[in-house]
């Protein structure tokens, strides 16, 4: 096992087990907050459909969101204008309410920056998806934060189920 797969095993039995350096959402929080949100910006969405990013924003979409794809390689992503960065999709459309980011562990802490500065009002990793840094940042800038939990999964276990 390397070094960078330990570190991934131990922020994950972390969150697990409760040891997280950064209180999370629980799920009376994750249950208010979909029901509240109206806008959320998708960091990572794919333009491939059988990507599990591009599923989940279709599904958001069908719920009602007001979705924002963020992927710099890709012009549309299911129908819907993808924006370069989700500085530039504030700018031109607005605040969102969620940051859903399906990027690796260790790739979140720029997103958590962006998230702030954009003024979100939670930043939410993907199932599989645990990084305390980036947590950390999205806390201390007054941001809810979600760790290895599914938008659409929650949304139908919590809110259609």
């Amino acid at each position: 096992m390397t070094a960078e797969e330990r570190e991934r095993a131990r922020a994950v039995l972390d969150l697990q087990e409760g040891r997280g350096t950064v209180p999370l959402l629980d799920e009376a929080g994750i249950a208010e907050l979909l029901r509240t949100a109206r806008r959320i910006a998708v960091i990572g969405a794919s333009d491939d459909p059988s990507r599990p990013s591009h599923d989940v924003l279709r599904y958001l979409v069908r719920a009602g969101y007001d979705c924002l794809p963020i992927n710099p390689n890709a012009s549309r992503v299911a129908g819907l204008r993808a924006w370069p960065s989700l500085a530039e999709a504030v700018e031109a459309t607005g605040p969102v309410d969620i940051v859903d980011v399906f990027r690796r562990a260790g790739q979140c802490a720029p997103h958590a920056a962006e998230a702030v500065a954009a003024g979100a009002r939670c930043f939410w990793l993907q199932l599989g998806i645990v990084d305390w840094e980036a947590a950390r940042i999205a806390a201390a800038g007054g941001l809810a934060v979600v760790m290895d939990r599914c938008t659409k999964i929650e949304h139908q276990r919590l809110l259609r189920g």
